[in-house]
């Protein structure tokens, strides 16, 4: 017995099998099957690190679910991607890879569309394209800081009877918003008296003084003089940007459809519960000073 395990052979063959055992515990993603993604306690970790260096704060529970979602979507389109050797000639391999095969994908939604389909894409999407009112305009504006209610109601009282009698009278409180607007579409009508004023426009009535209509800076009456109703354009105004976007859309469909073919002949086997670690490392460091201060 002594003799035998003086054998160096023995003794190599020992050091073999313990060398490959080592060798497969630092490596055990490659005795894994090529079709089987392992999503373990470690990958988990490393992504919620990579986020909160980013956002400074710990994933939620729909977000961690979301990097493991994405990790998992690149990790198999990577590896086809090394299948058909598209890792030999890129140093920054799996996003290179990644964005290689994808706009393969992306490729197939390619062709032009038909006249036919810009139609029905611009009659499934109308208010993408709508064209905004427009309006002719003038405002009066008062500072609500510098009166009262009941002054305030007065003073809007008496400043319609004098612009009724002459619509170039001077009254209000003075201010560096524009007294007039011509042709002006909702939205420049909204970056200057904003959003509230231009939506309170489409039921003010035209040719006389109404208010008070709120603004960001205080109240006005408003005249409307003319306007433009909004509506949705023909397609030959909007082409490019109609075709734009249903050539987005397509790109979009057949990523996610090239991406759930492949996801398919992929067995994602979980060896960490997501439940567990949502609340990021925070939530780990907490349970760990809980679990020390129970000792």
């Amino acid at each position: 017995m002594r003799r035998l395990l003086r054998e160096p052979l023995l003794h190599f063959l020992f050091l073999g099998a313990l060398l490959f055992v080592l060798y497969g515990w630092l490596d055990r993603d490659a005795l894994r099957a090529p079709d089987e993604v392992v999503v373990d306690q470690a990958r988990v970790e490393a992504l919620v690190i990579r986020f909160e260096r980013v956002w400074q704060r710990p994933p939620s529970r729909d977000e961690l679910r979301g990097l493991v979602d994405n990790w998992i979507r690149e990790e198999i389109i990577y590896r086809e991607g090394l299948s058909e050797g598209m890792d030999r000639d890129d140093e920054i391999v799996r996003r290179r890879v990644v964005q290689k095969m994808s706009s393969l994908a992306e490729g197939m939604a390619a062709d032009v569309p038909s006249e036919a389909d810009l139609q029905r894409w611009l009659r499934e999407h109308p208010d993408d394209y709508r064209v905004a009112p427009s309006y002719t305009l003038r405002q009066v504006y008062f500072d609500t800081r510098r009166h009262g209610d009941d002054d305030l109601a007065s003073v809007i009282k008496a400043a319609v009877a004098v612009l009724e009698r002459n619509p170039q009278a001077s009254v209000g409180d003075a201010s560096l918003l524009p007294v007039t607007l011509s042709d002006a579409d909702a939205d420049e009508v909204a970056r200057i008296f904003g959003r509230d004023f231009a939506d309170a426009l489409v039921h003010l009535p035209d040719g006389r003084w109404t208010g008070p209509v709120a603004s960001g800076f205080g109240v006005h009456l408003v005249r409307i003089e003319a306007r433009t109703p909004g509506r949705i354009p023909q397609l030959a105004e909007v082409r490019p940007a109609v075709e734009r976007d249903l050539l987005h859309a397509r790109s979009l469909q057949a990523s996610e459809a090239y991406y759930q073919a492949l996801r398919r002949r992929y067995t994602v086997k979980m060896e960490v519960d997501l439940e567990r670690v949502g609340g990021g490392s925070s939530t780990r460091r907490a349970a760990g000073a809980s679990a020390v201060a129970g000792q």
